[in-house]
């Protein structure tokens, strides 16, 4: 990919403000997401219909213990990136921002190379818990081990600070696409779980290094061996960085444990084929899921900028805005779940995945719930409020728990309630916080 001497100069240039800039970014994510969508509905029918629902529980098994892995050794460094390279990358203090952007890659590194011994621990230790069938255990290890090296984030905040999310969403594109060209060739040769595992690894991986380049070709000035090491003084300059990175750490564990712990609950407790059931309907349920992540992307940079250039009065208009949007958008799909649901499920997965559609409301539910205040945490990220969402992730994992207990005799569709009703929990939480601080923020601008 050749990016012209003058795209490397784009990182300078002044930003379109506010509420333009984010469906500007939302505009280029949607692009490369809605080609996704395209992609992975179709490799999703595939994969789900040829490996039939028992094979398809054990795919969902592995891939779910593999994103958990991936967010317990991940600390998130997209988001130091942002917060913390925000100021040093419009100064153009290239050597600054790359010692800060090392920092994060070698804690990417340490993460990946820790999660890669948990993930042996719990694959030859803990295989038979999880209900996979013996000769999975293998390939599922290679396939963490692939997913733990390539979702390394800081690529991705450089990417984003700098305000590219169009390089960020053709590089994110290879993953849909090759999982979908994949799919058909697999298709031809005989389609196993192995053969599936292989793909989605190799794709993951190619973007990995994608990413990278681009980062690289974006500033090569940061990128360098003058700025590698200094990990001392890049903490001294930063002093909030430790504790940014345990909080986001936590809060990211956090939230992989409430979105891949039920699959995992369910494929333990219910067996293979209902977690195979109930991971098709939380695919569809995620999908909307993936739209709030991808609205976060959009936000956190733009928040970040806006809270030390702004007054705090367009910096409140623009949470308000951003949260009007957001929570119409989380009532319209919602209703698209309740009324299209079983539809497409039995188009994606066949007749055997129909009893999915009553799982699929609930999750629509909470997804429109973490949708609704997609803008809460950047906000509180970006005004130094990192713990209150790290506090309320775990009062809403305590509620999944709690409901979980008292709801798993209903099978699969218990789980979908609880987990709504620990994202109802979320928002409603959230929300006060979030007004609360706006408050704070309000008169401490009026008193100064």
């Amino acid at each position: 990919m050749k990016l012209a001497a003058e795209e490397m100069d784009r990182p300078g240039e002044p930003r379109r403000g506010g509420l333009l800039n984010i469906l500007k970014n939302v505009a280029w994510l949607m692009g490369g997401k809605g080609f996704g969508a395209i992609c992975s509905i179709a490799y999703l029918a595939i994969l789900s219909r040829s490996l039939g629902l028992k094979d398809f529980g054990h795919f969902s098994l592995i891939f779910a213990t593999g994103l958990a892995l991936v967010a317990l050794a991940s600390f998130q460094t997209w988001q130091t990136v942002v917060k913390f390279g925000a100021e040093p990358s419009r100064r153009r203090d290239w050597r600054s921002f790359g010692r800060l952007v090392w920092l994060c890659g070698a804690i990417d590194v340490s993460g990946a190379a820790v999660g890669t011994l948990v993930a042996f621990v719990v694959y030859y230790g803990f295989g038979g818990a999880l209900s996979l069938n013996p000769e999975f255990i293998d390939m599922a290890f290679w396939f963490n081990v692939a997913l733990l090296w390539s979702r390394m984030t800081t690529p991705n905040g450089i990417v984003r600070v700098l305000d590219r999310f169009d390089l960020g969403t053709y590089v994110e594109a290879v993953v849909p696409a090759g999982r979908l060209l994949a799919s058909l060739l697999i298709i031809l040769l005989g389609p196993t779980v192995g053969r599936f595992l292989f793909a989605w690894a190799f794709f993951d991986l190619l973007t990995g290094l994608l990413y990278w380049i681009v980062a690289w070709r974006l500033v090569p000035k940061a990128l360098n061996r003058e700025t590698f090491g200094h990990f001392r003084e890049t903490l001294t300059a930063n002093s909030d960085v430790p504790k940014f990175f345990g909080i986001t750490y936590a809060s990211s564990t956090l939230d992989a444990i409430y979105k891949q712990g039920p699959v995992l609950v369910v494929g333990l407790l219910l067996g293979t084929s209902a977690a195979g059931l109930y991971r098709l309907a939380d695919q569809l349920g995620q999908g909307i899921g993936k739209l709030s992540g991808m609205l976060t992307r959009a936000i956190f940079p733009e928040f970040a900028v806006a809270h030390t250039t702004q007054a705090i009065d367009l910096f409140r208009r623009l949470v308000r805005q951003v949260t009007l949007i957001a929570a119409l958008g989380g009532v319209g799909v919602t209703l698209v779940a309740i009324f299209l649901g079983e539809p497409l499920l039995t188009l994606i997965g066949g007749d055997a995945y129909t009893a999915g559609a009553v799982i699929l409301i609930p999750l629509a539910v909470a997804a429109s719930f973490e949708l609704a205040s997609v803008a809460y945490e950047p906000m509180l990220y970006s005004t130094g409020h990192a713990q209150y969402p790290l506090v309320i992730r775990l009062i809403a994992v305590a509620v999944l728990g709690v409901g979980i207990f008292f709801l798993l005799p209903m099978g699969p569709i218990g789980v979908g309630i609880a987990v709504a009703c620990g994202m109802a929990v979320s928002w409603v939480l959230m929300s006060a916080i979030v007004l609360r601080v706006m408050r704070s923020l309000v008169l401490a601008e009026k008193a100064a």
